[in-house]
């Protein structure tokens, strides 16, 4: 009898993507495996949602209605929801879409095999949510997507109050991991082969409060550095009010903590801010962002920005524009402000008419593509290292070219070397030229570094696919150790 397939849908931020991680995990741990591509269906179908979006509930049910008459002709075949929007409305799931065999939210991710098997068993369905955490996500299996690039979870939950965020009542206060957890889960991913980790965290730089040290997010970040082997350490998402100068000093002096930062703006209105419950105003953004400049020259800088907040102005608009010019983003994900129920914003009075809110996203939009060009410009010439990637480029065969990320994490197209090249390999190139979202390199490549990173994507390619998920806890003593997504706002793009 041949094994089971699975499939997870993730939508969301990159919370849910590692989250989605476990869960694969989880599922294969239980015995199942990934259905395979272009296959017609699977036998479990997983989404793992996000509640942060205005449509999210209508892109989900529209999912689930579309799988109704495969369920119904596909014997045995189950569905589960799990995620934020599962956290929010456990039984109205079940009511529009009866259908669906399990309901599961963010604090109990670990139950989902257990529940499949219940809902099995007892041909009904189960909705199981969990008010807090019940084991932290990084003690779970995991079959992760990279072999090369690894997201590494400090801390669960979020202390703050945003008016326009729904997050924190989902995914409950903030936990965080002991700093030796997290350290022994990043050698063990060293060891094998992972070159680069992403620090996450619905508010990653306030790490510590959960554990009395208020510095222990740069303490982190430097013991990172003496990780042999790990060649990139990033994070994301942080908060401004939480940015200290220790995290600066930890970023400039680490070798390996990329020059890079994401920092949530939101608005550059000191009275928006206020609104939306931000503890910082237009001149600490700034201050924060002229630290980090003075500290890391070459840093690229990347933000958040709702558009149309209730009460939004059009002078408190141009406060917006005025901070994107002064900050000199990289990159900006911008986003119109949508209501989520239960969120103190969406009875806020002030709401922005629709056609104002697209015709101010469509000036910043256009302001931060002229400023993202003009910061890119700036690279050509500059000769960077590139780590190779995997699926970065879309038109990468037709132009035999491979793409990867630089050290800043600017997306670079560029030729491909006459020597063979392996995802997680490092590529020294020339930037020839500039566009708004990605570098080219157009010559020869300066040098080739075959690295441990390419060794394991290529292990991982040759050898059949594994039953098993791997467990990630602390490593046990003597046992042999085991094996990223846009915005990058840790829980939600407006973190």
């Amino acid at each position: 009898m041949s094994a089971k397939t699975y499939e997870v849908r993730t939508h969301g931020c990159q919370m849910n993507v590692h989250d989605s991680e476990r869960l694969a995990g989880l599922l294969e741990d239980a015995g199942y495996v990934p259905a395979p591509e272009g296959a017609d269906g699977a036998d479990v179908v997983v989404f793992n949602t996000c509640a942060v979006r205005e449509n999210a509930d209508n892109k989900l049910y529209g999912n689930l209605g579309q799988l109704a008459p495969k369920k119904a002709s596909r014997p045995g075949m189950q569905i589960a929801v799990g995620g934020c929007l599962a956290q929010k409305d456990r039984d109205t799931i079940v009511k529009k879409a009866p259908w669906v065999d399990v309901v599961f939210g963010t604090h109990n991710i670990g139950k989902l095999p257990v529940l499949l098997e219940r809902a099995r068993v007892q041909e009904e369905a189960q909705v199981e949510i969990a008010e807090s955490l019940e084991a932290f996500p990084s003690t779970l299996p995991t079959r992760r997507e990279s072999a090369y690039a690894a997201w590494v979870s400090i801390s669960v939950g979020c202390n703050n109050t945003c008016t326009f965020c729904i997050v924190p009542a989902l995914r409950g206060k903030e936990k965080d991991r002991r700093p030796g957890d997290i350290l022994a889960e990043i050698e063990t991913l060293v060891s094998e082969g992972v070159s680069e980790i992403t620090l996450l965290g619905q508010n990653v730089n306030a790490y510590g409060s959960d554990i009395g040290d208020r510095e222990a997010f740069s303490k982190l970040l430097r013991a990172c550095g003496k990780i042999e082997g790990l060649e990139r350490v990033r994070f994301t998402s942080p908060h401004p009010r939480d940015f200290t100068d220790d995290v600066i000093a930890a970023m400039a002096e680490t070798p390996n903590v990329m020059p890079q930062l994401h920092m949530p703006l939101q608005s550059g209105s000191d009275a928006v801010l206020k609104s939306m419950r931000r503890s910082y105003r237009q001149e600490r953004f700034l201050g924060i962002i002229e630290k980090v400049r003075a500290a890391m020259p070459d840093a690229a800088i990347s933000t958040d920005i709702i558009v149309g907040f209730p009460g939004e102005t059009e002078e408190d608009f141009e406060q917006t524009l005025h901070t994107v010019r002064e900050s000199r983003f990289a990159q900006a994900f911008t986003f119109q402000y949508s209501k989520r129920p239960g969120t103190p914003a969406a009875t806020m009075e002030g709401q922005i008419p629709k056609e104002v809110v697209q015709a101010r996203y469509e000036r910043l939009v256009a302001l931060q593509e002229e400023i993202s060009w003009e910061e890119n410009k700036k690279q050509v010439g500059r000769t960077v290292e590139v780590m190779v990637a995997e699926g970065e480029g879309r038109k990468d065969g037709a132009t035999h070219r491979l793409s990867g990320r630089a050290p800043d994490n600017r997306l670079v197209h560029f030729t491909k070397p006459d020597a063979e090249v392996r995802p997680g390999d490092m590529v020294t190139v020339e930037i020839t030229y500039a566009a708004p979202h990605h570098l080219l390199a157009e010559g020869e490549a300066v040098s080739v570094r075959r690295t441990r990173s390419g060794d394991a994507w290529e292990r991982r390619n040759a050898a059949p696919p594994q039953p098993a998920g791997v467990m990630l806890g602390l490593p046990t003593v003597g046992a042999p150790a085991p094996a990223p997504a846009e915005p990058a706002g840790g829980c939600c793009p407006t973190s």
